[in-house]
């Protein structure tokens, strides 16, 4: 653990007195060392149990891939920021790339804590850094307005679990994830024991978010830049999945009765997100509500409990963190050269960029499930473990997988085809920076399929 997380703290003064020439090469390459040996977690993860395990912090099958995923978003968060960053004074940039570096860690911790309490202030403290980001670095004076419905959202759902954490510390006199699982399984017939049910799994549904209370979620990704955009998309969302898997090993016998709501609402979600979607002018809109969609599929999936259930939720997080952050890098290249973000006066553009447009097609393929990559593993996974527990299901899943099936072609079509609007007159041509951050979100989805192993090994 402390191979990872000490370069990822020494990366600060690192950025504070590096020569202003050479910040963003110096990031970058620090940044890509510490993503290269994160690698290293990946070798244990097809044994069962935890590894890597010391006084706080330990790695196991489930939370091996959500750190390694961390770690590679680090350098393309740099490699993405560079461009629109560089108007701004060395202060702000260095500012800048400490606030990403900060995220890492707290993620780090989150991810690798093996005490619930400290994941719970981890889970909160990414919060800081992702707010100042927000509201400082993002695109229109909206931001402050994107930062506050995210701050509250987040607040007022995590704050029932803190004392959630507390009365389960006084029942069982442990919060470690690895005894809690072996304490007695707590009697529940009482109302508050109810609330206290909804209380743990509130903040995590806020998180993901289920249809509901996902309001936060396109304000944010709309108004952030695009650092803000990925690290949300591909990791801060799979926080909360993550959460409700390793806290619904306590809340045993009463998620029988007490999960349906919460199922009809994350597949209703899926239909009504995937219809907004259809509807969207907005393209960065557009791919925030398509990552509401999958985490519908994946919040019902944790909730049935079913092992394939489990598996197929923490493929399809990290099959969508890869292929959402590469829709809004992709996004971003539109907005840099057009500076806009409204689909009908941007298009055409395969025309100028015809290698962009590849780029396009791959991730608008990934997005809808396209075999034989992960994304389609996942949702197949969940689709047959739903349709398992309850027949009915295939209905709503399958009516969102045309959904998103249509929502992603649309996408396509009006971004890359047809005719080039006549104000469009001189575009910058796209750089090798854009294709190797494309290409380094593309390339894991890809070799995925080569060792799948990786990132379902856990229930098995």
């Amino acid at each position: 653990m402390l191979k990872i997380l000490l370069p990822t703290l020494m990366l600060v003064p690192t950025i504070r007195l590096s020569n202003p020439k050479w910040l963003w090469t110096t990031a970058l390459a620090h940044s890509f060392c510490i993503a290269l040996c994160s690698f290293s977690w990946l070798l244990n993860t097809s044994e069962t149990g935890w590894t890597s395990l010391n006084l706080y912090m330990a790695t196991d099958a489930l939370s091996t891939p959500l750190l390694v995923l961390s770690c590679w978003l680090l350098p393309l968060m740099i490699l993405a920021s560079q461009n629109h960053m560089s108007t701004e004074p060395v202060n702000r940039q260095r500012t800048y790339i400490t606030l990403l570096t900060s995220l890492l860690f707290f993620l780090i911790l989150a991810f690798g804590a093996t005490e619930v309490m400290m994941f719970y202030v981890m889970f909160e403290a990414t919060l800081i850094p992702t707010l100042i980001i927000i509201t400082r670095w993002g695109n229109q004076a909206e931001r402050l307005n994107a930062g506050n419905y995210f701050l509250f959202y987040t607040l007022a759902g995590s704050l029932p679990l803190l004392v959630a954490l507390l009365s389960l510390q006084d029942s069982t006199g442990t919060l470690s994830l690895l005894t809690l699982q072996y304490s007695e399984t707590i009697e529940m017939a009482s109302y508050s024991s109810k609330i206290w049910w909804a209380g743990c799994l509130m903040a995590f549904l806020v998180k993901m978010p289920l249809y509901g209370v996902h309001l936060w979620l396109p304000k944010a990704h709309v108004e952030a830049p695009i650092a803000g955009s990925m690290v949300l998309a591909a990791v801060l969302l799979k926080l909360g999945g993550y959460g409700m898997i390793r806290i619904m090993n306590m809340l045993e016998p009463l998620t029988k009765e007490m999960s349906y709501p919460f199922i009809i609402l994350a597949l209703w979600g899926i239909i009504m997100t995937g219809s907004i979607c259809l509807r969207q002018t907005d393209l960065k809109s557009l791919i925030a509500y398509s990552s509401v969609s999958h985490m519908g599929l994946v919040a019902g999936a944790i909730l049935i409990q079913t092992p394939w259930g489990l598996s197929g939720a923490l493929i399809l997080m990290i099959a969508h963190g890869l292929t959402s952050s590469a829709l809004f890098c992709l996004a971003n290249t539109n907005y840099e050269r057009t500076h806009s973000r409204t689909m009908v006066l941007a298009r055409g553009l395969q025309m100028v960029l015809p290698l962009m447009t590849a780029w396009w097609f791959i991730a608008s393929l990934a997005n809808l499930a396209l075999p034989p990559l992960p994304n389609l593993m996942g949702e197949l996974m969940i689709i047959t473990s739903l349709f398992n527990w309850s027949w009915w299901t295939i209905a709503l899943t399958g009516v969102g997988t045309l959904i998103t099936a249509g929502y992603s072609l649309y996408m396509f079509l009006m971004t890359q085809r047809g005719p080039l609007p006549t104000h469009i007159i001189a575009l910058d041509p796209t750089h090798t920076r854009e294709h190797l951050l494309i290409a380094l979100h593309i390339l894991p989805l890809l070799l995925l399929m080569a060792k799948p192993e990786l990132i379902w090994s856990w229930t098995s």
